[in-house]
């Protein structure tokens, strides 16, 4: 019988030999994550909840909005001075992800306006690459979101669609999607057919290339209006699950944390369940890990959870522990809070990082695993 000692040893080596095949096969690839979603510009609003309420703005979520929907809401909003960004969740979620440092590629669709020019232009000066460089947009009207952000930081958005309700396979780049180490599916495409039906012919390309699978849940209107089209993205499982606390009750229908952790653990192999300021808890099968959150004062949650994938998805792909990527996210995300505005800047993401890169280098995160 081989001692105690030598089973360990023999252990280790299969551990540090899976290691070097996963790091081998992450430097045979160009992009750490290809994703596809919807191409937003964002225009950000500062308003009272009494404002909120006279324009009939569902709080806290994202509605779907027409194009006479809107004109209506600008003109509620006509004396309020808005910021404009690039936007879309997967959007914001590639360009975090680059701005640290990675390599990403978005597939979406805009339409031949200003906003439309705007959009790819973002995307290229934050150093991702787009199918948007590659073919001509057609007229149309480029999708916005309307993001009112009210006194107790909660935000609430109005999205036209516009151009990008009509994504569809032909924004998928399937040489590409094979050269990535992560394939992202926004989960506001459950709510598009053809979108829905792209981002699920991309996921049988990264499954044939066996490249790794990950999406979000998004926002709770997708879970109570869309969720055949969740189930669809999914599917068997994923490499790769975001949710924050509220999709994650609605989905299991329960507030109970113990049960939403043992029916999530089934979905992914890898699960983030942001808790707002409790901070994370990350399920790996019956691990789980509690991650605290960044100790900030809150002034605008809108683009937390997308900052929080796009900082994750950096840190896994860079040699990071899951812990290690947990507590990444964390910081970033407590910074978007901390500010209004869905974007950092690189200086801020960098200075993040570098703290991120010496925990890593001595193997210390402050979590609680059980």
């Amino acid at each position: 019988m081989a001692c105690r000692s030598c089973r360990y040893t023999s252990s280790l080596q299969r551990v540090t030999a899976q290691h070097c095949e996963i790091k081998k096969y992450f430097s045979m690839k160009t992009y750490d994550l290809y994703a596809i979603g919807n191409a937003l510009v964002d225009s950000e609003y500062e308003v009272s909840d009494t404002q909120l309420q006279a324009m009939g703005v569902d709080k806290r979520h994202m509605t779907l909005i027409d194009a006479t929907r809107r004109l209506e809401l600008l003109g509620h909003l006509d004396a309020v001075t808005a910021r404009r960004t690039g936007g879309g969740s997967a959007g914001n979620t590639v360009v975090a992800l680059a701005q640290l440092g990675g390599k990403a590629f978005y597939s979406c669709r805009v339409a031949d306006d200003e906003l439309g020019a705007f959009y790819t232009q973002d995307l290229i000066a934050n150093g991702v690459a787009t199918n948007l460089t590659r073919t001509l947009p057609a007229p149309g009207q480029t999708g916005s979101c309307m993001v009112m952000v009210t006194p107790d930081a909660e935000r609430s958005m109005s999205t036209f669609l516009g151009a990008t309700a009509e994504l569809d396979h032909t924004a998928l780049h399937e040489c590409d999607i094979a050269k990535s180490k992560i394939y992202y599916m926004e989960g506001y495409l459950a709510a598009s057919p053809t979108g829905l039906q792209a981002a699920l012919q991309g996921r049988q390309m990264a499954q044939e290339a066996g490249v790794a699978l990950a999406t979000t849940l998004s926002d709770v209107s997708m879970i109570n209006f869309c969720r055949p089209g969740l189930d669809a993205i999914i599917g068997q499982g994923l490499d790769y699950l975001f949710c924050n606390e509220e999709e994650a009750q609605v989905w299991c229908g329960t507030q109970d944390l113990q049960v939403i952790c043992q029916q999530f653990s089934q979905l992914a192999r890898t699960v983030c369940l942001t808790r707002g300021p409790q901070g994370c808890v990350v399920l790996e099968g019956t691990q789980q890990t509690t991650v605290p959150a960044a100790s900030v004062k809150a002034l605008d949650t809108n683009g937390a959870g997308d900052m929080f994938a796009g900082a994750f998805l950096y840190a896994v792909t860079h040699g990071h522990s899951h812990a290690q990527a947990a507590w990444l996210a964390n910081q970033a995300a407590g910074q978007v809070v901390s500010q209004y505005g869905n974007r950092l800047t690189s200086e801020i993401l960098g200075g993040i990082k570098s703290r991120a890169e010496k925990m890593r280098l001595s193997d210390g995160v402050l979590c609680d695993g059980n």
